[in-house]
This record gives C-alpha cells, structure tokens and sequence, in this order.
C-alpha cells in the first residue's frame, strides 16, 4: 500500500519587497499520526489573506513570525478524517490555523467545527470566518457606525470591504468605495449595491473623492494606506472615525509611507484607530449568528474568488492579492 504524503510549503527565507518564488520551499513528509486528544484534517480550501505578508517579517508585530523551515501559517478548512478527540468526530468539517499543507494534526485549539449543509465551506473562511467577523467588529465596534452615516470603504473590492459595504448598507449608510480598475468598482455598485465607487488608479483621486462625498466621510474603513488613506483623510467630517484594517499598498515595502494629511483629524476632531479582530473573540458567536442572519435573508452576499490547484500552487495565487486580481475573499481549493 502507497504511503500517504503530506504536500507542504514553507518559509525558505525572508523576503525583502515582493516576495518571490525562491522565498519558498516545498517539502513532502508522511502523513502524521495522532495522539490522544488529537485528530488528523484532511486540507480542501486554504484562505489567503494580506495579513500572510506581515507573518513573514522577523519583526515586533500582534503575532509572532512564520519561522524559516516552517510550514506556512494560514487559516484553512477540511474534513476530519481520524479522531481521538471527543468534540470533533470523523466526517465532520472544521476551520482552523492549519498551515499551507495537505493534512495537519490539532488537539482542538482555535479550531471551529462547522456545518457545509447550511452554508458551502469556503463561506466558513469568507462572511462566517474571520473575515466576516473582522469587517462586523471593525464597522460596528471601532467605527461605532450611526444612523444616516456615510462611510467609505478602501479596497472595497477585496475580501473585508465587500462585507463592510454591505453591513453599512444593511444599517442604512450611504457607501463609497475605492477599488482598482473600473471594473471592480462596477461590480461594487451594480453587483453589491454601494452607492459609489471610484477607481484609485486614475488621477485625482482627492478631488473626485470631494465630488462624490461633497457632505464628508463619518467612518473611514481602510484596508489600503499610502496614498489612499491620505485621499480619505482630506474627507472627513467633524468626529469622524478612521479605522486601519490593513494597508496592503506598504506591506512589500522597505520603508512604509506614513499619513501626509494626519493633521485632519485634528482639525475635525476625528479618531483613527487600528484593531485587531481577535480582541473580540469573547463575541465572534453572537456576530457570527447575525452575519448568518442576514446571509440567509439575502441581505449580504459572501463572496470567494476560488482557484482550483494544488498546494504547491500557493506562491502563485498568494500574489494575486498584491496584484489586486482578486475579487472578494481568494480561496486556494486543493
């Protein structure tokens, strides 16, 4: 009988900018065993998010650095397939940090068993994942939305933004976005019903801004930096909130690009404020029962743009985020 082989990629060195084919490796081992109070997940979709950047810098951050020879960090969802562990049962599906691999052994911990008949399972790493629950607490809690606001949302079209859109579109906001091309920005307004949606690569981007927000920015969800956060800045109303999600324009950069128009928030007397999801781990059920919720009224579209290939295909399909490809949460299915 042929040994079972576990396809994997690590973290052959740092990258230093764009990270490059020969930053990794791909290595294959048997599959491992499991022991008490552990199970053995059989890998189907692997999430790839602009976060995986910062985890490869051996710098301070909010979570230690993807070491070298390492399997790659990365959420992902599977199926178990042996159990020695009395909450997870063989057949049953789950999500969890499993790493760029095919299998991978879990005692349990930060893993979530999940339901596929309710929902397809890649929605369980989009809108019902950390996603979804980053887009709810970082809208809602840091961005404390109100009745009648405006918000505008950058990289409106990639996995956070499409579902911060929505949930200010379901309170009632008025909601423009910022995305590259005008094809994305097409897609969020006629496809996901933003107001407004403009393309940051043309020119002018301050000045269109004005023109499509004439009455100001109350929440200012950023998902971008650089040149984008400064253009959102210049917009913002009187007790505005400013909330920094990401900033995928400076993660392959050697010196990252601080905000030009900072000085706004003190002449409006606005806030802008950094979070991380997992300060609110204590709430993810009850989000994720509302995010259900609406889901199930057809309030709020998940959306996965999913590629079929294999593990080794990782490196490739992780740069169609800093090529800005995608549409929605990228999804590796192997």
């Amino acid at each position: 009988m042929t040994e079972a082989i576990n396809h994997q990629v690590r973290l052959a060195q740092r990258p230093k900018g764009d990270i490059q084919p020969s930053d990794w490796a791909h290595t294959d081992e048997s599959v491992p065993t499991i022991g008490d109070g552990q199970f053995l997940v059989r890998i189907s979709h692997i999430s790839l998010d602009p976060a995986m950047r910062g985890w490869l810098n051996d710098a301070p951050s909010y979570i230690p650095p993807v070491g070298i020879d390492e399997v790659m960090r990365a959420f992902a969802a599977g199926e178990v397939m042996e159990s020695n562990h009395p909450s997870f049962t063989v057949g049953s599906h789950v999500t969890g940090v499993f790493g760029v691999q095919e299998y991978a052994v879990s005692d349990g911990s930060g893993v979530l068993a999940v339901d596929p008949s309710t929902v397809p399972l890649p929605t369980w790493l989009s809108a019902l994942g950390i996603t979804g629950l980053t887009a709810y607490f970082g809208l809602f809690d840091v961005g404390a939305l109100a009745d009648g606001e405006t918000v505008l949302v950058s990289g409106a079209a990639g996995a956070v933004g499409t579902v911060v859109g929505q949930l200010a579109k379901i309170k009632g906001a008025r909601v423009v976005g910022i995305a590259g091309g005008p094809e994305k920005c097409r897609w969020v307004t006629e496809e996901l019903g933003f107001d407004d949606c403009l393309d940051y690569r043309q020119d002018g981007l301050s000045r269109r801004l004005h023109t499509a927000i004439p009455k100001g920015v109350d929440v200012f969800f950023d998902n971008v930096g650089g040149e984008v956060l400064d253009a959102g800045l210049a917009q913002l109303n009187r007790g505005a909130r400013v909330v920094i999600c990401g900033a995928i324009s400076q993660y392959n950069l050697d010196r990252v690009e601080g905000p030009r128009n900072y000085m706004n928030l003190l002449v409006k007397r606005a806030r802008m404020e950094g979070f991380l999801v997992f300060d609110f781990a204590d709430r993810y059920g009850d989000a994720a029962k509302e995010i259900a919720g609406w889901l199930a009224e057809g309030k709020l579209r998940s959306e996965e743009d999913i590629v079929q290939g294999t593990v080794a295909d990782f490196p490739a399909t992780l740069q169609r985020l800093f090529r800005g490809e995608n549409k929605g949460k990228l999804i590796l299915a192997i």
